[in-house]
């Protein structure tokens, strides 16, 4: 588990170099913000429709080779990205074919990796190992948001792609030494592979849509991505425009938000059994902070906020994780996240320019507040709900009564 976490901060640090980078290389090419939208856009697209599928292969094939293999395509990816670079062959076509591959080897390798990291612990240290993997997540964007700046001035664009190239080479290395902890749920190969790939994908989708915790975290994780949670975008404007900030104000806005991930997810680590109620709990405290940051009337009281708001989105993003890797049995586990992929692209798709609007509408204040009153009352009102369905009598046929009698 040390050999795969620090294999997955390297890889996140040289991803996230390269995504920082690449929002560089398209501004350079194109000289448009819309053109650098739609590059992440076509990168991402692909898990809308085939994540399922991606999951259904995480499924049947053994997991460590699935998860080699793809570290191994995606360093090839990011060789050629960096090889185009170096000759001053790429442009943007070129860019936007190898973003939308990069995708659809994604929508295989981010399964493969999420449950190979749980096969090296126990079954009861799952949710600490997702915690841990949040941890390692920040702590690599972090690492990767800065060295993109220092590579880029030093060494120049195409370094940056072939370091994140020689990061994935490293988890490919890694991943052959990697062997399941004692106690560890064990993946079941094949299963259902006598039927086609059709009713391996149909049986994800049923667990999943009959699945009321699943449908109920869906929900939550949904009107929270729409309504909040995109910091980057409403807190941006607020603090460039009602508190009169600039860019700097803005960076030190980022680092708190950056510090509360990594200390939320050091808290994540140490839930031992994570519920969707304890999710929509947090996730309704933090859109009440949402409120609360919305009013702030100056950028002291705001970076006050933003640390807790971080911290509480942070152990929330975990325990969700974990109830969706822990929920399905083995053998379902990749088709349920190949589904909630799918999922996943539809808010993160639909999410900004939702919330773009509703700051047009309303102010990057009224987008805040009126979003974390949306989030607040939808959890308030499914927790009532489904409270009143537990709690209602349930009736008597009129043989149970003549019996009875």
């Amino acid at each position: 588990m040390r050999w795969w976490s620090v294999a997955n901060f390297v890889s996140n640090a040289g991803t996230w170099m390269q995504l920082t980078v690449q929002n560089l290389l398209v501004l350079q090419i194109t000289g448009s913000a819309a053109a650098t939208g739609l590059s992440m856009s076509v990168q991402a697209a692909p898990a809308l429709l085939m994540s399922v599928l991606g999951g259904a292969a995480v499924d049947r094939w053994p997991r460590r080779l699935t998860a080699a293999v793809s570290q191994a395509l995606l360093a090839l990816i990011a060789f050629t990205t960096a090889a185009l670079v170096a000759l001053d062959r790429l442009d943007m076509t070129s860019l936007m074919a190898l973003a939308a591959v990069t995708g659809v080897v994604a929508t295989v390798d981010n399964p493969a990796c999420a449950l190979l990291g749980n096969d090296l612990v126990p079954a009861e240290d799952v949710p600490s190992a997702i915690g841990v993997g949040a941890l390692v997540f920040n702590a690599g964007r972090l690492a990767g948001a800065a060295l993109a700046g220092v590579t880029v001035g030093f060494l120049g664009t195409a370094a940056a792609y072939f370091a994140n190239g020689l990061s994935f080479l490293f988890v490919t290395a890694v991943i052959p030494f990697l062997r399941p902890a004692a106690g560890a749920v064990r993946q079941v190969v094949g299963k259902g592979a006598r039927r086609g790939s059709a009713m391996t994908v149909r049986e994800g989708l049923a667990f999943f849509v009959r699945r009321p915790r699943l449908l109920a975290l869906a929900g939550v994780t949904g009107v929270s991505a729409v309504f909040g949670r995109n910091y980057g975008l409403t807190l941006a404007v607020l603090v460039t425009g009602p508190l009169a900030g600039g860019a700097g104000a803005f960076g030190t806005v980022s680092t708190v938000l950056a510090v509360g991930g990594i200390l939320g997810a050091v808290l994540g680590a140490r839930l031992r059994r994570p519920s969707v109620r304890l999710v929509g709990a947090l996730a309704a405290t933090g859109a009440l902070l949402q409120v609360v940051a919305g009013m702030s009337p100056s950028l002291a009281v705001l970076l006050v906020l933003v640390l807790p708001m971080a911290v509480v989105e942070s152990v929330s993003d975990t325990a969700g994780t974990a109830v969706l890797q822990t929920d399905p049995p083995a053998h379902l586990r990749g088709r349920v996240l190949g589904v909630w992929g799918s999922v996943g692209t539809v808010w993160g798709l639909g999410g900004p320019p939702a919330l773009g609007l509703l700051m047009e509408l309303a102010g990057p204040r009224g987008a805040l507040i009126t979003g974390g009153l949306v989030i607040a009352a939808s959890i308030a009102a499914g927790h009532l709900l489904h409270t009143r369905r537990t709690q209602a009598p349930a009736a008597l046929r009129p043989q149970t009564l003549e019996t009875a009698a």
